[in-house]
């Protein structure tokens, strides 16, 4: 059944929260829904490794801290938590790797955006599976089509996308969960809308903070949400209003702004299906040249390389490339994964790319230090960006061979997305990091399962031993 949720003349707030009011679990087409549950188990697998990661301790430590010790489970954890204070650890936990899916269009990570948020309220009110994918799917289409609507402006201006978008998405599918009336959807988004924030300044010396982002705004968007629905009135044009997020956020770029994202095909065009997922644990805008860097590999064989020049998307230059100087000494793991010379090089000589690649020994091997050091960086020309992450790598060796290669449709997405099947083996491969792989297949048919089964038969899988 379609179900026509608005027209393009309604505004954008009140087009987002009839949506999220009216969605039935019926009216999301059945590979909307199978999409939904690869993403949450590609999701709750980086959870559970990164809990093996130095950055998941003082997190964690400062949940236990912060909150009472009872309510929701936190993923790989033994204590319990309040439900914001949960929502904020398994956020950090399932964006800490840089390894979640990312809706390329958008530019927007939109799993670490919802599910944290959705866990924690459907845990904390009992309800069933079905609820919980309504609201996450609710949760993902918003924050997608937020995110397609500024084509890219968050980070022209310095903002971490995802860390703005997820509080409008969390504090939607919270809401929803909540059972919130329409009207109270109106404020919770203009609610969150004065809880939006997420600098890039981590980019300057591989900070921990974009991790904080999506848990951060997981916990905004509970909040927003419960407020709303007590009857705190937030505005109604918290969006499109004059110092609404498009001004005060974008700037000069607020006049690129496509409002039509917000209300068109809302409820009949699922924009999520197109999400990716990532198959290297690195910044998306790289994956192309990734690919175009493995390709190369056995073709090297070996042999000395004089020089490197990687074709990137013109928009991404600023994030994995620049200033160029700071990108070929990458000193830390952050620094590393959003550093196109520091990834292609290690690619290049390994012929891989995974979270073993970003161990300190890892990144310190001076072999692919200095590699990275002769490495250098452009636009692509014959880039599909923002449709897809192209890229393409030109190696020129000692003996003065060159070789090249282009990767017009970056793996992982499009007509190379990522199946069950794909998912399932780099699922059992990051949870091998911190749990069996026995454990780990009661909880990938538990996610599997989620449809007809209560939330809590998920959430009981995923806490610590």
């Amino acid at each position: 059944m379609t179900v026509h949720m608005t027209d393009a003349s309604t505004a954008p707030s009140q087009a987002l929260a009839d949506f999220a009011s009216r969605l039935r679990f019926e009216d999301i087409p059945t590979p909307v829904l199978d999409r939904a549950l690869v993403h949450i188990l590609d999701g709750l697998g980086l959870a559970l490794a990164s809990t093996t990661f130095p950055f998941a301790g003082p997190t964690l430590a400062a949940v236990r801290e912060l909150s009472g010790g009872t309510g929701c489970r936190v993923i790989g954890q033994t204590f319990r938590a309040a439900p914001r204070d949960a929502a904020m650890a398994n956020g950090v936990l399932i964006h800490g790797l840089d390894y979640d899916d990312t809706h390329l269009q958008a530019i927007v990570h939109p799993t670490a955006a919802v599910l944290p948020a959705v866990l924690a309220v459907a845990e904390d009110r009992g309800l069933s599976g079905r609820d919980a994918l309504t609201a996450f799917c609710i949760g993902m289409e918003t924050c997608i089509r937020l995110g397609a609507a500024v084509k890219g402006g968050f980070h022209h201006t310095g903002f971490h996308a995802t860390g703005v978008l997820a509080h409008f998405s969390s504090a939607l599918a919270a809401g929803r969960l909540m059972h919130a009336p329409a009207e109270a959807l109106v404020s919770a988004l203009g609610i969150a809308a004065s809880t939006a924030s997420g600098v890039q300044v981590f980019l300057e010396e591989g900070a921990w903070t974009k991790r904080l982002h999506p848990g951060w705004a997981a916990a905004g968007g509970i909040t927003a949400a419960t407020l709303a629905r007590h009857g705190f009135v937030g505005p109604t044009r918290a969006l499109e209003g004059r110092f609404g997020l498009f001004d005060t956020h974008l700037h000069s770029h607020a006049k690129d702004v496509d409002i039509r994202f917000l209300t068109e095909g809302l409820g009949e065009r699922w924009m999520m299906e197109d999400t990716a997922l990532k198959p290297y644990p690195v910044c998306h805008f790289i994956h192309g040249a990734a690919d175009a860097a493995l390709e190369l590999h056995p073709q090297i064989g070996g042999a000395a390389i004089r020089s490197v020049d990687i074709a990137l998307p013109q928009d991404t230059l600023k994030i994995v490339a620049e200033p160029i100087d700071h990108k070929r000494n990458a000193r830390n793991e952050y620094e590393a994964k959003f550093s196109a010379p520091f990834v292609v090089a290690a690619t290049l000589l390994r012929g891989r790319f995974g979270l073993p690649d970003l161990t300190d020994a890892a990144i310190a091997d001076e072999t692919v230090q200095a590699l990275a050091r002769r490495c250098t960086c452009h636009a692509d020309p014959k880039s599909l960006f923002p449709e897809y992450f192209s890229g393409g790598v030109r190696v020129t060796l000692e003996d003065g061979r060159q070789l090249g290669t282009h990767v017009p449709v970056n793996s992982g997405a499009g007509t190379r997305r990522m199946t069950l099947e794909e998912t399932t083996e780099k699922f059992l491969q990051n949870t091998g990091l911190a749990i069996s792989d026995d454990r780990a297949m009661t909880i990938r048919d538990r996610v599997l399962g989620l449809a007809s089964a209560p939330v809590a038969d998920l959430v009981s899988v995923l806490g610590g031993e």
